[in-house]
């Protein structure tokens, strides 16, 4: 009886025992973990002191910095709107030169992306494949007119 116990329970120790992979990562990674939370620690003594050295340094030049801050704020938005609205504007124009130089290129538009839309919907099978396909011939349809004739 008591050799039955014994082997049942050598069982489930050893079905629950970690595998080679498991040891081995909880050895390797132990070591990285409490250097990690070491460096951690330190980072945080190392911040905490620069911050009480340098408390009373922004209180006394905060008349200076704040403005300095505010305006280093604004002209930075600035330069970004600029740039923002300039990329805007060039590729508006872009888009409308080249909508206004090529008309035809909206019907091969058209085509890749019926074409697209079938090859697509072939792989979903074919009652998708035939929603594309009205779909890519209601589109050429509003974007042409002429109903898929060429």
């Amino acid at each position: 009886m008591a050799e039955q116990q014994y082997h049942s329970v050598m069982d489930l120790i050893h079905d629950k025992a970690p595998s080679t992979s498991q040891v081995l990562a909880v050895v390797t990674l132990f070591p990285i973990g409490g250097i990690l939370l070491t460096l951690s620690g330190i980072t945080l003594a190392g911040t905490l002191a620069c911050l009480a050295v340098v408390t009373p340094l922004f209180v006394l030049f905060s008349p200076v910095l704040v403005p300095a801050g505010i305006l280093l704020l604004l002209a930075v938005s600035g330069f970004l709107a600029s740039g923002a609205f300039g990329l805007t504007g060039v590729s508006s124009i872009g888009w409308i030169v080249k909508s206004v130089r090529g008309r035809g290129d909206v019907r091969e538009q058209m085509e890749h992306a019926k074409r697209k839309m079938h090859e697509s919907g072939g792989h979903m099978g074919q009652q998708v494949g035939q929603r594309a396909k009205d779909v890519g011939q209601g589109m050429q349809s509003k974007a042409g007119g002429d109903g898929g004739r060429t």
